[in-house]
């Protein structure tokens, strides 16, 4: 039995046993499983995300007073679609679960109609129905008479038509229009990369078989970039001053919140080499039999406040021979009072487990379908009080399902229009092809030493060094003599057998290298700069906290399981038992970033640049989705840009961003109660200490220029 009859059936236990769980919900887990059966396209799926949520949210807005819709209501190409008023001609709460699995039954049905795993999607979606007692044939758009049927199937086919005409080119299965490689492929398993054009740009990899991150086999052996034009693409909250166009070979690339060039060869060749570099260095961390033990608990890692301005400070963030960054943990779990326990695990498995945690979610639902998983184990906790942003009343488990689907798949689609639109422009370089060309190259560190050109990778003593001639490495003809010898993750030619087989870490020839992934993947098909990952899961970070009122997981802590010898697919492992640990929403998406380097996907030029857009994006569709939440889109102001403030949640300061000119800052507690009031002959990029205020939820209110916004933050 194949493993995606046995998910169709798991869900379906699921379904017909888990009756408290909401029809929102029950709609989320039926997406996220199409999108583990379809291609890893996070860029699709992000898109998918919004759609299906905000198309299930105006099923539930429509229903209800002083709350706005989005697709029935935003004039985004689709106007025709608004409804004024609806009259269900049932119970209220009956219509609203109604309206909403109509809506998700029939765009889900379309969206992954040419899915890979399109049967078991579609016998799910079936079976829901199924179960809930609903109609499939009734396929009627008018809702005049009250059907809430025929809401549901109408909301479905405005997004349906509004997806032909939001720019991601979905009539032609979201094919690139232009772009075009400027690299001939890569071929791993060769080795070297003797062909590469522009050690700046990014490479196609030519496979064998290529299987992407959810199994699926692609026809032919180079995939082409996924996404490079997806900065066309509708926003949901990304602004028209926050995105510049440029141009390369007479077409228009658009690139929101642009962090400025990543480190290249020609004019800033010490940090991309160290960059590069440290990639392969975090590579000899993959093996439990190093003898080096790691605290992972909360007590040693996480709670980082500020990330470096430059390229020239990642040396002070990065640990760039025992890996990690200098965070410092969590003196106690602020909710018990009491200090975290310790956790000591082989740093080898701490890292792997990573690597694959973080890939694409444990079931490959891509990153920010991985984050609505982490979303529903949230929602599902004991401990937690489903309060709006941690304020009010506890509403009720569909309204706290269908807002935060929202909310975070609004997220989500921002992260991947920007991220992807710098791919696409920027399109740099993966560390597959930029350690084997440096390690071609030579090595840049002594004129004196054999094998020197400026252009090579740096020596480190232990980690990259050069093959002399009683190396065993030399070969029988002494045919790699003075060649780049790197200590590293040995790769898939040490694997036989994943399930018992361990590559362990040892001297490779550099030419050799290969990220920690299968031999059927090697590195995800789109350019490297900003890291996806980064990104989606700092913005996932801060709406996740500012929509539960609390940076911290419910009860202090959020916790995985990598059972030993069990968990890992890439090889055998771990040894140990792991469990992963976070304090905060925050140590979580830290915690991924470093995963991408540890997998050998990014360098740290990658990653930095990605958690400042995602900590920006997250703030500002938090606050676009709380113009919704509390029917606020009809309003209109002078400034089209609304404020922002970073970080969010915040440490010591936070700056304002997107005002200028004088004004008056305020701060108020949760309860109303002022704590902060400064005047300001300058609001751009001013900066506020905030060291003194307790940890807890905040509104920051700016009056300026004859008008007043308000911002929520958490310390």
């Amino acid at each position: 039995m194949n493993k995606g009859f046995l998910s169709v059936l798991l869900m379906l236990l699921i379904f017909s046993t888990n009756g408290q769980h909401t029809v929102a919900r029950k709609w989320n887990e039926v997406l996220l499983e199409a999108i583990r059966n379809d291609f890893a396209r996070p860029t699709v799926h992000a898109r998918n995300l919004l759609h299906i949520s905000a198309g299930m949210y105006d099923a539930w807005a429509i229903h209800k007073e002083n709350t706005d819709p989005y697709f029935l209501k935003e004039d985004n190409l689709i106007t025709q679609c608004e409804i004024a008023n609806f009259n269900p001609n049932e119970d209220l709460a009956v219509s609203m679960d109604k309206a909403i699995s109509y809506v998700a039954f029939r765009l889900i049905k379309h969206r992954f109609l040419l899915s890979p795993g399109a049967f078991e999607t579609y016998m799910l979606a079936d079976s829901l129905m199924d179960a809930l007692g609903y109609d499939r044939n009734i396929t009627s758009t008018d809702f005049s008479t009250g059907s809430s049927e025929a809401l549901g199937n109408y909301i479905a086919e405005c997004i349906i038509q509004y997806g032909l005409q939001d720019g991601a080119n979905e009539e032609n299965d979201y094919e690139n229009q232009f772009y075009e490689p400027v690299n001939p492929p890569l071929l791993p398993h060769e080795p070297g990369n003797p062909n590469i054009q522009d050690p700046n740009r990014w490479q196609p990899l030519t496979l064998e078989t290529f299987i992407d991150q959810s199994g699926n086999e692609i026809p032919g052996d180079t995939p082409p970039f996924l996404s490079p034009e997806w900065g066309s693409v509708k926003p949901f909250s990304l602004s028209e001053d926050q995105f510049i166009i440029n141009q390369r070979n007479e077409h228009d690339y658009k690139v929101y919140i642009d962090p400025g060039d990543p480190p290249y060869i020609e004019s800033d060749p010490e940090n991309y080499k160290w960059g590069f570099s440290l990639v392969s260095l975090w590579s000899a961390h993959l093996d439990p039999a190093d003898g080096v033990m790691w605290d992972i608990s909360p007590r040693s890692i996480g709670n980082l406040s500020t990330y470096p301005d430059s390229f020239d400070d990642y040396a002070d963030f990065y640990s760039y021979q025992d890996g990690g960054d200098n965070s410092q943990g969590h003196t106690e779990n602020p909710i018990t009072g009491e200090p975290y326990e310790e956790q000591m695990v082989p740093r080898g498995d701490y890292a792997r487990v990573l690597a694959e945690f973080w890939a694409d979610g444990p079931d490959s639902e891509t990153p920010p379908g991985h984050w609505f998983t982490i979303l529903n184990y949230v929602s599902d906790h004991p401990l937690l009080e489903k309060k709006i942003a941690g304020e009010g009343p506890v509403v009720d488990d569909l309204e706290w399902d269908i807002k935060s689907y929202f909310l975070l798949g609004g997220t989500m689609h921002d992260v991947a229009i920007s991220s992807w639109s710098l791919k696409g422009w920027y399109d740099y370089i993966r560390p597959v092809s930029a350690i084997r060309y440096l390690s071609d190259q030579g090595q840049s560190s002594d004129e004196s030493l054999p094998n020197y050109d400026p252009n090579g990778i740096p020596l480190v003593d232990g980690f990259i060094e050069l093959v002399d001639e009683n190396d065993p490495l030399v070969g029988a003809q002494n045919e790699h003599l003075n060649k780049i010898k790197v200590y590293a993750w040995r790769g898939p030619d040490f694997i036989s057998d994943p399930e018992t087989d361990m590559a362990g870490v040892g001297w490779i020839l550099a030419e050799n290298w290969w990220p920690y992934q299968r031999p059927s993947f090697v590195t995800p098909p789109f350019a490297g700069f900003v890291s996806g990952h980064s990104t989606y899961s700092q913005a996932a970070a801060v709406v996740m906290s500012l929509f539960t009122g609390s940076e911290y997981f419910p009860g202090g802590i959020g916790e995985f399981e990598a059972k030993q010898n069990e968990f890992l697919v890439f090889e055998e492992g771990p040894s140990v038992d792991v469990i992963l640990q976070w304090a905060t929403y925050k140590d979580a998406a830290d915690q991924c970033s470093l995963s991408r380097i540890w997998g050998g996907i990014h360098p740290p030029a990658d990653d930095i640049p990605g958690r400042k857009i995602g900590l920006l994006i997250g703030s500002q569709a938090y606050e676009n989705a709380f113009r919704y939440f509390d029917g606020l889109t009809t309003l209109s102001t002078e400034n089209p840009k609304p404020a922002l403030i970073y970080p969010n949640p915040a440490k010591d300061y936070i700056t304002i961003q997107g005002l200028e000119g004088a004004g008056t800052i305020e701060i108020y507690l949760a309860s109303g109660a002022k704590v902060f009031e400064k005047t300001t002959k300058n609001l751009k990029n001013h900066q506020i200490d905030i060291s003194e205020l307790k940890q807890g939820l905040y509104l920051l209110k700016i009056n300026s220029q004859n008008e007043s916004q308000s911002i929520r933050f958490i310390k």
